[in-house]
């Protein structure tokens, strides 16, 4: 698979990588995590991220990628999965559903203190009320997370009434035929009140 070296200290390198060793890399490390890069030839062993991953739209397999070597002493960002763990009680004891409104964080911090991941847990999540915020989740020191510290990572939504949804279109039914029943009421009194004019003219 054909993938490009490059950062701000190195020259552009354009090199060749071993498909299945790269996935077996990749399902490690993911985006956010460095790797050594060892380049036959040279001597250098490169500290990288992988960038830029380019899949076939049909056998979803990789066919390019970037290999990012960044200055180590800059911080860097970079986007990073959340991992939920745990259970939810609002969700085993009371029949919620857990709703997750953020799958991934974008992170500041030095290129060698990256995590792979974030890991969340949700078992705080008692009642319909409690949610966790990007305040709450957890990181080593140095890494700063760039989403507003009040967002709502998760949170469980209280299940619908299935009582009030069944009768609800009973309701709506009663209502129609009230009204079709009070509109053909109105038409009868009018007719009624049109006999007597109709009697006399009659009668003329």
């Amino acid at each position: 698979m054909p993938a490009v070296l490059y950062g701000p200290k190195i020259k552009n390198q354009n090199l060749e990588v071993d498909i299945k060793e790269f996935e077996k890399v990749f399902k490690e490390a993911g985006e956010s995590t460095l790797i050594s890069l060892e380049v036959e030839g040279l001597k250098n062993k490169y500290s990288v991220l992988i960038h830029g991953l380019d899949r076939d739209p049909l056998t979803e397999k990789p066919i390019h990628v970037d290999f990012y070597h960044p200055d180590l002493e800059k911080e860097v960002e970079a986007r990073v999965p959340l991992v939920f763990e745990g259970e939810a009680l609002a969700v085993k004891d009371l029949g919620g559903t857990l709703i997750k409104n953020i799958s991934e964080v974008t992170v500041k911090t030095l290129p060698q203190n990256l995590p792979k991941e974030i890991k969340v847990n949700i078992e705080g999540l008692k009642t319909f009320e409690d949610n966790i915020l990007i305040k709450d989740l957890k990181t080593a020191e140095g890494i700063k997370i760039l989403e507003g510290p009040g967002e709502v990572v998760a949170q469980v939504a209280q299940p619908e009434k299935v009582e009030e949804e069944l009768e609800k279109p009973v309701e709506e039914k009663v209502e129609e035929v009230e009204k079709v029943e009070k509109v053909e009421k109105e038409k009868e009194e009018i007719k009624e009140k049109e006999k007597p004019e109709e009697k006399a003219k009659e009668k003329k």
